[in-house]
């Protein structure tokens, strides 16, 4: 006679619960509001930018609250035929705002959105004369890498040239793994620049919530990134926001880096913008996983199994939580270690009977996993 032994075993995964959140993956996007410069060139002269002293880093960085009307400024250093080497500060104007994908940013700072060709003015000011400036921009949608002409008339001088300088934008994307809480999130990037694989960025970032908003509005704390030289870039606390309503599974807000380039002699590119585009909605409430409260799911009871000998078949009533998958597992020896699955269904009803054909050997045994 047949032997027959049922083994129960009750598997019910913790898929969440609120002491225990499993890291989740959103896309993040980090890029500079200053532009690179590279030498401008025109025949017989030359235009090199810089925020710094020294050696010219060709950075044309925001100037907020400037009441010119010219928000992006730099230093220059122009060289002309018989006037020799001209030092001063100018002031341009990028562009007009687009955001033609509707998604909040401008399509002047993203590398995918492209800039056909636009004409803005701008000035400058050497100390002992002025000028204007008009400047021509244009770059390919996809490439990082755009020109910038710019034609200076001086007020004293004349006209000292149209200088093509090619810029570019200073973008990185890639994941950012986090892991939710009711009050802070603890998230982590791994970001490659746009155009340049061999430069990266990778580190930590945690966010505290709002206390009276804490589903759209959160402040990150001060920390250290480490870019692909090994070299420490630090930065202060910035609060970021949900962007509701146009693109609300986006979080954006500043990263105020104390040196964005420490290969330089003085600190430069310090503002970025840190895009944070999360999917994960794991209840269907609207609410990206990233700031949303973390989410409890109670696990299926242990299943409860009983058994009857058909003519050719093996009755299971398993009594378990409806709409959980069940797998009834069986093993010839419980000195085996090999389960294997012999069959799998959603639980519909409770109880629920099913159906195995009679083992060919004995003894025979039966689990059962809910999940």
């Amino acid at each position: 006679m047949k032997r027959f032994l049922i083994l129960l075993l009750a598997t019910g995964g913790l898929l969440r619960s609120a002491t225990g959140q499993s890291a989740e993956t959103a896309q993040a996007r980090l890029f500079c509001l200053s532009l690179q410069f590279q030498e401008g060139t025109t025949y017989g002269g030359t235009l090199d930018l810089s925020s710094i002293s020294g050696t010219p880093n060709g950075e044309l960085l925001p100037t907020f609250g400037d009441t010119s009307g010219n928000p992006w400024s730099s230093a220059f250093v122009l060289t002309y035929g018989g006037l020799g080497t001209i030092d001063g500060v100018m002031q341009v104007n990028l562009p007009p705002a687009v955001d033609a994908n509707n998604d909040g940013f401008n399509d002047f700072f993203e590398v995918s959105q492209g800039v056909t060709t636009t004409v803005t003015s701008g000035s400058y000011n050497t100390g002992y004369s002025t000028g204007t400036i008009t400047a021509t921009w244009s770059r390919t949608a996809g490439s990082p890498n755009g020109t910038c002409l710019l034609d200076l008339v001086d007020d004293t001088f004349g006209d000292l040239g149209t200088y093509t300088c090619p810029f570019t934008l200073l973008e990185y994307t890639g994941p950012l793994t986090y892991t939710p809480g009711s009050n802070t999130v603890s998230a982590a990037i791994a970001l490659t620049q746009t155009g340049n694989s061999a430069n990266t960025l990778q580190g930590p970032i945690v966010f505290i919530k709002s206390t009276s908003d804490r589903f759209d509005v959160l402040t990150n704390q001060p920390g250290v990134w480490t870019n692909a030289a090994s070299q420490a870039l630090s930065f202060t606390n910035e609060v970021f926001i949900r962007n509701i309503p146009s693109w609300p599974t986006n979080y954006a807000g500043y990263v105020y880096f104390a040196d964005g380039n420490p290969s330089t002699a003085a600190p430069d590119y310090q503002l970025w913008v840190l895009s944070i585009d999360d999917s994960n909605d794991a209840n269907d409430n609207g609410i990206p996983d990233f700031s949303d409260d973390p989410s409890t799911v109670t696990p299926p009871r242990a299943p409860l199994l009983s058994i009857a000998l058909g003519a050719t078949n093996v009755l299971i009533t398993i009594s378990g939580d409806v709409g959980h998958t069940d797998q009834i597992q069986e093993i010839g020896s419980l000195t085996s270690t090999n389960w294997q699955t012999a069959l799998s269904f959603l639980q519909t009803n409770d109880p629920q009977v099913v159906s195995l054909p009679l083992p060919v050997n004995t003894p025979e045994f039966w689990r059962a996993a809910a999940q």
